[in-house]
């Protein structure tokens, strides 16, 4: 895969020192995930406060096994999502996807609200990848269902 230098540093980074990482209770929901693709693994916990898409993500804690792309991803989406709303957490879930599938021109600039996920710009030019980096955010989806 084909990653520019400040994203594979990024992308190295939440790999080497995840965010996030290891199963914490309490918890409202736990999803587990499987990318037959590759042979990621992931389990998900997600704590809320509140009911509904207004519900506040409090915590987000997982177990993830795979490479380097998931685990990144699962820890950039931590720092995302932690402290917003379900509907939030959705609105970035269905705008990194698009980013994604779009294949990003290297010129072209993310939205800065989406922070280090800029660094995943680059799976976009790989497909069989772009399940790697999206496994996290199907499994958020589906804590928050």
């Amino acid at each position: 895969m084909r990653l520019t230098a400040e994203h594979q540093e990024i992308i190295l980074a939440h790999y080497r020192a995840p965010h996030h990482s290891g199963l914490r209770e309490p918890y409202d929901a736990e999803v587990q995930r499987f990318n037959p693709t590759c042979g990621d693994e992931l389990t998900l916990r997600v704590r809320r406060k509140g009911e509904g898409e207004q519900a506040a993500i409090e915590d987000v804690s997982y177990q993830v096994q795979g490479c380097s792309i998931s685990q990144a991803s699962v820890s950039v989406m931590t720092d995302l999502v932690i402290g917003r709303t379900a509907r939030e957490a959705e609105e970035l879930h269905t705008e990194i996807a698009a980013l994604l599938r779009e294949r990003a021109s290297e010129s072209g600039a993310w939205p800065s609200h989406l922070g280090d996920a800029a660094a995943f710009r680059d799976v976009s030019h790989h497909p069989a990848r772009i399940k790697c980096a999206l496994l996290c955010w199907t499994a958020l989806r589906e804590a928050l269902s």
